[in-house]
């Protein structure tokens, strides 16, 4: 059946028995006829919400086993996670070209990755946990406020009633690399069910292929804890309280540095100790109204040494929102109201009083907002969304986000959608820039920095195709435009030795096209395809001249590609996964830098195979990951053999240690071997 995994096995009848076959069929990884709740705050099929959203549940994800969700991303198209420091091996996810902080990551709808984690969050959700991630591209301002600029990451977790009793899944690779998931729920009484889920990830071993004195991947262990109670209450009303702890410590650098040379400037590392809490909660008001109370609040800590030079930072995020959903004739209403408060703490002079860099004086804002949305639908085949929603900065003031989505549906394979709207981003660089906490470089502020504000319209159509012969075709088409003012770039060139920010003076581009293709073949054969084409550029004016640039790390051509198939007669499933990505701009530090200013084209492919029983609870799987053996240059942290600048070339001064020259990981070609067991009952 499409959407779902070939059934297959051996059933013998005989002449005037009366026999019955129980057939359960596995949900697959290409269904189009989902719940989504991200694009319109509210459960709603897939094909019917006027918005796009892409949904992938963990058939996908285990196509290619990753410890994190930040890894897994790598193979939905126009999404990549990008590497920000050759040595941390910290990252965020770009999407359609825009950088990490323009990208909102939320858990069940809860913005709980923003700023300071949006650096470190994404390695922490345990993968037992998810049941799906849905994927919203272009802005969402109208809905969830600031930061979600360039689209949005929902993860939704398992609600117990639906998750095995328990499920274990450990890994190891070639690279000494060990994560273990966990999952197990329990009924606390008759008023309550209880799932948990706990992430273990260690990587201690020290490697140095490309032979630069550096660790080619930062060594880790990572521990996360997740529980999520669902309260049985009259009429169904929903209750709901999570809450996830996380702990890192990771460091790379020169390879004989130790935990004794922590802070110090004799061997370089970067050591950073994260520590990170937060609770998520919804209640159903029991009113005969449909009204949903939801909260969050994260706590994050970070203590970190980057060389010699101190990181230390808190961040704490309230949020509370409070929505009505009212049915009116051919009207599906939302009405809504959020306040979110922001702290942040440093020690460097983004937190000191303007007038005594050595006086501490904390970020602190309030982001209260209203906001309205009218689903109507038309008639049978066309829908119209209008959304308002209006937030009052506590420093930058009142601001308007705008929407308006349009889906006409020909038939049911034939959608077409359109939409259009606004998006705003409050900046803070620290938490937001990896790149301005090396010490490789100074960084400069030119002016006070305005919030940005974008403008953006996206067209999407979806086709499905049934043949005769079994065989599906699905086809997901998108083209978009988005148009920022006071965009904040980091300017890595204008002087080699520091990162320059202000608002452009002038005007930003991102656009672009992607297709997505589904293919399931009568034979159990799976096929998913993309490839995103982006345009990406800002115009300045600078001395009475326009003057066009792209952006650095940002790529004009990627895709992704996975196929599935599953030998029966051998109980054996083959998955075959790959992405690539075309040339990209790099920060060199001037022309006299000997390195690229372009990335080559590169490809990362990996190839699983798993084994399990008809009805087994033990699944046994291994493979190969970057099978082409593919990482950046050996060059790519400049001067590593003097990482503390003690012996600069007096002719050239400016080519100092610089660590942020990357696009992708330094780790190679590497087997892994997995064992997975699950109890559903």
């Amino acid at each position: 059946a499409v959407g779902y995994k070939t059934f297959s096995q051996k059933v013998v009848l005989e002449a005037n028995q009366n026999k019955t076959l129980d057939i359960n069929l596995e949900v697959g990884d290409m269904q189009m006829n989902e719940v989504v709740v991200t694009g319109t705050l509210k459960e709603v099929n897939r094909l019917e919400t006027p918005v796009p959203v892409e949904v992938y549940n963990p058939t996908f994800f285990k196509m290619n086993p990753t410890p994190s969700v930040f890894e897994a991303m790598q193979n939905v198209n126009g999404v990549r996670p990008q590497m920000n420091c050759n040595v941390c091996n910290t990252g965020d996810i770009h999407i359609n070209g825009l950088e990490g902080p323009y990208t909102m990551v939320l858990i069940d709808g809860m913005p709980i990755v923003s700023g300071l984690s949006s650096v470190y969050g994404l390695f922490g959700i345990p993968n037992a946990i998810i049941q799906r991630v849905e994927v919203v591209k272009g802005p969402a301002s109208s809905l969830y406020g600031s930061e979600a600029v360039g689209g949005l990451i929902n993860v939704i977790t398992k609600n117990a009633d639906n998750a095995p009793v328990f499920s274990a899944d450990v890994t190891a690779s070639s690279w000494q690399e060990y994560n273990t998931d966990l999952s197990y729920k329990f009924n606390a009484g008759s008023k309550a069910s209880v799932l948990t889920g706990i992430n273990y990830f260690n990587y201690s071993n020290p490697i140095d292929n490309n032979g630069d004195g550096f660790t080619d991947l930062t060594l880790q262990d990572r521990l996360s804890i997740f529980q999520k109670w669902n309260f049985n209450r009259k009429n169904n009303r929903l209750l709901s309280l999570a809450g996830r702890y996380m702990y890192e410590d990771r460091w790379g650098g020169q390879m004989q540095w130790s935990s004794e040379n922590r802070g110090g400037d004799q061997v370089y590392g970067e050591s950073i100790y994260t520590e990170r809490w937060e609770v998520i909660g919804n209640y159903q008001l029991p009113v005969e109204e449909k009204m949903l109370l939801a909260f969050s609040y994260n706590n994050h800590d970070q203590n970190s040494y980057y060389g010699d030079m101190p990181y230390f930072a808190n961040q704490k995020i309230a949020f509370s929102q409070l929505t009505w959903d009212k049915t009116l004739g051919n009207h599906d209403l939302l009405f809504g109201s959020a306040i979110r408060y922001t702290f942040y703490d440093d020690n460097t002079a983004a937190t000191s009083a303007p007038d005594n860099l050595e006086a501490n004086k904390p970020d602190k804002t309030w982001l209260p907002g209203i906001f309205a949305q009218d689903n109507i639908k038309i008639n049978q085949k066309q829908s119209l969304l209008l959304g308002l929603r209006y937030d009052q900065h506590s420093e930058h003031g009142g601001i308007w986000t705008p929407r308006l989505a349009y889906k006409l549906a020909f038939n049911d394979n034939n959608i077409f959608r359109i939409n259009a709207g606004t998006g705003f981003r409050v900046v803070n660089l620290f938490t937001e820039e990896h790149a301005a906490l090396t010490g490789a470089r100074e960084v400069e502020i030119t002016e006070e920095l305005n919030p940005e504000q974008s403008y953006n319209v996206n067209l999407n159509y979806i086709k499905k195709i049934y043949f005769n012969n079994g065989t599906f075709l699905g086809v997901d088409a998108s083209a978009w435009y988005t148009y920022f003012e006071n965009q904040i770039l980091p300017d890595y060139e204008t002087d080699p030795n520091k990162i320059i920010y202000d608002n452009l003076n002038g005007h930003a581009i991102t656009q672009g096209v992607s297709i997505n293709f589904d293919v399931e073949l009568l034979n159990g054969l799976k096929l998913l395809a993309g490839t995103t084409f982006m345009d990406v550029y800002t115009e300045e004016e600078i001395d009475n001249q326009t003057v066009r640039s792209r952006p650095l790390l940002t790529e004009r051509w990627s895709g992704t590609w996975g196929a599935s198939y599953t030998i029966s007669s051998l109980n054996l499933g083959i998955d075959y996964t790959g992405n690539f990505y075309s040339p990209m701009k790099l920060p060199v530090l001037g022309e006299n830098d000997p390195r690229p200013d372009e990335s080559p084209w590169w490809s990362i492919q990996n190839i699983k195979l798993s084994w399990t029983k008809s009805g087994s609870p033990w699944e046994i799987y291994g493979g190969v990951k970057n099978l082409l053996n593919f990482t950046p240059a050996d060059n790519s942290i400049f001067r590593a053999h003097d990482p503390f600048d003690r012996n600069l070339d007096p002719d050239n001064p400016n080519l100092t240690f610089d660590p942020s020259y990357v696009y992708t990981s330094n780790q190679g070609i590497r087997g892994f071997l997995g064992l997975r067991y699950t109890l559903a009952k």
